[in-house]
């Protein structure tokens, strides 16, 4: 599977597919722990190792170990990686149509609490899938024809294994985790408007404390936190991968002042923008943008 993957993933970052949702990444170097967004998606590793510190857990996905992503949450991470062993991985972008459908069909599954990131094991069903998806890939003709039910395959092995039932929760969407996951669509479709916690509680049709409580406990921040930091991912990304100024940057994300920005950027990240910019486009994979994906992710 390794020597697959590493010939499907020539070139450092991110490789497309004949997928729309699924790329391959490779990585020739190790990666600082540094802050990270990740859209909802699922990540396997197959060679190298990364984790993830979110809240006060640590997540680790590697070789025996995938990460399931049901919401938008920002974190740290560092990976392990060299030349000689690079990193080499599959993420698939979280098509909820998908899951739904697939939900719709399974049986139902212990009650388990939703969850917005785990960590699980890799089991071997859910191996063999992931290697007949990526033979299917070494193929367009193939993996044009035959990919589709191959994800969809993948997909039913993480639906229905170890954690499925806290990712079928999660999506499921229902009670304060499905009205918190509205309020995160609704940060990540309007960064430039003027947000604050009254608007957002009324997105998710809760009270202020109540909102504010049941936020932190699915993202492990507040909600104003949870803003700026989107924010400041997204003004990231449009400076390193659009050549945005800094000025527009954030402008672009709703700051109103450039002072404060590069105030709280360099608070976030370590660096003033010019030189996490410049740090990101030398030693960071930088992911393309997905279609019709309202969430902003960095990772």
């Amino acid at each position: 599977m390794i020597a697959l993957l590493a010939r499907l993933a020539p070139d450092e970052g991110y490789n497309l597919t004949a997928l729309a949702d699924v790329r391959l990444l490779r990585s020739n170097r190790a990666l600082e722990r540094t802050p990270v967004l990740y859209d909802p998606g699922i990540v396997i590793v197959c060679q190298g190792r990364k984790r993830g510190y979110w809240g006060n857990a640590t997540y680790l996905y590697d070789a025996q170990h995938y990460l399931a992503v049901a919401v938008p949450v920002p974190f740290t991470m560092e990976t392990d990686a060299s030349a000689e062993e690079p990193l080499l991985a599959i993420y698939f972008h979280l098509d909820f149509n998908l899951a739904a459908d697939l939900m719709l069909q399974l049986d139902d599954p212990p009650a388990a609490e939703p969850k917005g990131m785990y960590a699980s094991p890799m089991e071997p069903r859910l191996s063999q899938s992931v290697l007949r998806l990526l033979e299917a890939l070494d193929s367009p003709q193939d993996g044009r024809l035959l990919g589709p039910s191959l994800v969809r395959e993948i997909y039913y092995r993480i639906l229905t294994g170890a954690q499925g039932g806290s990712m079928r929760a999660a999506l499921a969407a229902r009670g304060q985790f499905g009205r918190i996951s509205r309020a995160l669509r609704k940060i990540h479709g309007s960064l430039g408007e003027r947000l604050d916690v009254e608007h957002l509680a009324a997105e998710a049709n809760m009270s202020v404390p109540t909102f504010h409580s049941h936020f932190k406990a699915i993202t492990h921040t507040s909600p104003m936190q949870y803003l700026k930091s989107t924010r400041l991912h997204q003004a990231r990304l449009l400076m390193a991968r659009n050549g945005y100024s800094v000025a527009r940057a954030a402008d672009e994300v709703g700051y109103e002042s450039g002072s404060q920005f590069s105030r709280e950027f360099k608070r976030l990240f370590g660096r003033t923008p010019t030189e996490e910019v410049a740090r990101m486009k030398g030693a960071f994979a930088l992911p393309p943008p997905v279609e019709n994906s309202v969430f902003v992710s960095s990772h």
